[in-house]
């Protein structure tokens, strides 16, 4: 299956129009098994991520997904620079790189442990789309050094059967206007 191309001009007036707004209170879900298999997901997300197993990670996301890491501050992708704007090919692309053994930005391999919490879960444009606000804390242990990453994530999920599939991942760090130095793990 080809995944190039559905990043088109229709696919960011769509990102636009889906992260604007949407954490509106008369937008809040409130029913609690909703918002648990929200909350789930992002945990199964994080120990995927934590434990390098990255495929099984990137299988949460549905075919034609997106990564997203703004610049800056409510960062506008068609107008700015973005740390990440990674689409599926884009995404595979990465996780190739690292298991091949010579992806220097992860040599010596990071060691992260990641702490997800305050989960919020809105109503999105349908009943079969809702939006996930999470904060998120990430401590890496990478060549003897560790060094923390914070911030908050945006979720944009799709039902799929029982579950979720992950639309687009927006992870806001809150210094990222500042020089982030090798932000290879953000994965």
């Amino acid at each position: 299956m080809s995944y190039v191309g559905y990043v088109d001009d229709a696919f960011y007036r769509d990102l636009a129009a889906g992260f604007a707004d949407w954490q509106r209170e008369d937008r809040r879900i409130s029913d609690p098994s909703l918002l648990e298999s929200c909350r789930a997901l992002l945990h199964l997300e994080a120990r995927l991520l934590d434990e390098g197993r990255f495929e099984d990670w990137l299988a949460l996301f549905a075919d034609e997904c997106l990564f997203w890491v703004p610049g800056s501050p409510g960062g506008d992708p068609k107008r700015e620079i973005a740390v990440a704007f990674d689409d599926r090919r884009q995404l595979e692309g990465r996780i190739y790189r690292l298991r091949t053994g010579y992806a220097w930005s992860q040599v010596p391999q990071s060691r992260t442990s990641r702490i997800v919490s305050n989960v919020e879960a809105f109503r999105g444009e349908s009943e079969a789309v809702c939006m996930v606000r999470s904060s998120f804390l990430i401590t890496e242990l990478r060549g003897g050094e560790a060094r923390t990453f914070a911030g908050w994530n945006a979720h944009r999920l799709a039902r799929d059967g029982g579950g979720w599939k992950i639309l687009v991942k927006q992870l806001n760090l809150i210094d990222c206007d500042q020089n982030l130095r090798n932000p290879s793990l953000l994965l």
